[in-house]
């Protein structure tokens, strides 16, 4: 089992200062408040041609030839997400002349991998959503060190942040190709004006504003609690602002227990909008019932009468809202996670490309991710969020999620990391178990703060290694 030194590769992630994570926030309430109109507009300019639009991309990085070669490229992405990736490895296939297959993976994508890699059919490059994932994919012996122009296209397109937790005992194993900001919350425009509220900064506010469009006959919230991961995203969020930046990375490395007052402070707190069953759609039963995209989708169909008013999520929920006839920016709006305590989170997931098969290829598929021309493909679709500085915002399909987009590459290096992504997957990353089955206990039975605490320590202690 890892222990907490596994996750040493983040230290230098985690200099945030409380002034600097306000700062932050700050300037992502500036941004999504600027955000009232002109969602049709990706920003104009001939940059706006790297979306892959009828123009081929202008190319800014350097691909090898690789004419008869073949990749396969292993992540957990479906639907829309899915089809949108693989629009950048056709452009990967037209500059190179490799042909690359896409495999759909299933959680825990180590999992998914140790049976490839068993059977004696392991994909090139595998994209995994947990740094904790790419220690135990070095540990196996399974991940390669990034090559040289792999490792020059990080340097000049990521702060050093977003380099550092792609490492492993100081070498490069990962691109994080996607970002995500998970300090969001999406709304009912029309829901909120029928209620007369108003976007809340602090979660007193958050409270008001829920029982405001409880009593204007719409349930606060969608909670997509059959995926455990959602539920963690909450808990991060309340904590990193209630605790500290500083209790949150020691609660991160398991160098404070889950039965620590701090956790039991943001648990309580979570109980006030969890434990209240009309505040949730469904209560919590239904909501242990609701995936993800059905918990997005539900806060943006039916009108002026959908089954909840507010869905929170990251910048991602934009793929699913744009499964309805929900537009952003005007009926579907967002802003940020409230301040819990003194000030407001700004948490941060991603996902990295890491070579399993250290080929001339799958380098360069390494190297095609760094750059800006593939994350800009993906970024002109919508429902991405690239880490990556050198990519033009006006690429972005809307105002909203280029502002997102620019608040985060604004805040460099002041960001906290997905915590349950830095755990071991035992603890943080697989379904029905750890800290995802914990917190779906906890939905359904929020009075018992205690048994929750409990059972978190002992599954983080087996998972860590004590």
């Amino acid at each position: 089992m890892r222990t907490s030194s596994t996750i040493r590769a983040r230290g230098s992630v985690k200099r945030t200062t409380r002034t600097a994570a306000t700062l932050a926030a700050g300037a992502l309430a500036l941004s999504l408040t600027a955000c009232g109109g002109g969602d049709d507009d990706n920003g104009g300019g001939d940059k706006g041609d790297q979306g892959g639009g009828d123009k081929t991309p202008a190319a800014s990085v350097t691909l090898p030839k690789l004419d008869g070669e073949s990749l396969e490229v292993a992540a957990v992405w479906t639907g829309t997400e899915q089809e949108n990736f693989k629009k950048v490895l056709a452009e990967f296939e037209k500059r190179t002349g490799a042909k690359v297959t896409f495999v759909p993976a299933q959680d825990p994508i180590i999992n998914f991998l140790g049976s490839k890699i068993a059977g004696g059919a392991p994909p090139d490059v595998a994209m995994l959503p947990q740094p904790g994932a790419i220690k135990q994919a070095v540990d196996k012996g399974w991940a390669k060190p990034l090559g040289a122009e792999a490792t020059k296209e990080l340097g000049e397109n990521y702060s050093q942040g977003w380099q550092d937790i792609g490492k492993v005992d100081g070498k490069q194993y990962g691109v994080y190709y996607k970002a995500a900001n998970k300090s969001l919350i999406w709304y009912n425009a029309q829901v909120f004006e029928n209620a007369g509220a108003a976007e809340p900064k602090t979660w007193d506010e958050l409270l008001d504003t829920a029982q405001m469009i409880y009593d204007s006959g719409v349930t606060p919230f969608s909670v997509g609690g059959a995926d455990g991961w959602t539920l963690t995203d909450w808990f991060e969020n309340v904590y990193l602002s209630q605790a500290g930046p500083e209790k949150y990375d020691r609660l991160a490395r398991h160098e404070i227990k889950w039965t620590d007052p701090s956790v039991k402070q943001a648990l309580t707190t979570l109980a006030q909008i969890w434990g209240k069953k009309d505040f949730v759609a469904g209560g919590a039963s239904g909501a242990l019932q609701t995936e993800f995209p059905a918990s997005v989708t539900q806060t943006f169909t039916g009108g002026d009468q959908p089954k909840a008013g507010m869905v929170y999520e990251g910048d991602f929920a934009q793929v699913n809202i744009g499964e309805t006839e929900a537009k952003v920016g005007t009926d579907a709006k967002v802003f940020p996670f409230p301040a819990v305590g003194d000030t407001a989170p700004v948490v941060s997931g991603g996902d990295a490309a890491v070579v399993l098969d250290d080929s001339k290829a799958a380098q360069a598929l390494a190297t095609w991710l760094a750059s800006p021309d593939a994350a800009a493909i993906q970024a002109k679709l919508g429902g991405f969020l690239s880490p990556n500085k050198s990519i033009d915002a006006s690429v972005y399909p809307n105002e909203v999620q280029k502002k997102i987009a620019e608040a985060l590459i604004a805040a460099g290096d002041d960001f906290r990391f997905d915590m349950s992504d830095q755990a071991p997957q035992a603890f943080g990353g697989t379904p029905g178990k750890g800290e995802w089955k914990t917190l779906q206990d906890f939905l359904k039975n929020p009075k018992d703060v205690a048994g929750a605490q409990a059972k978190l320590e002992a599954d983080a202690a087996a998972a860590y290694g004590g």
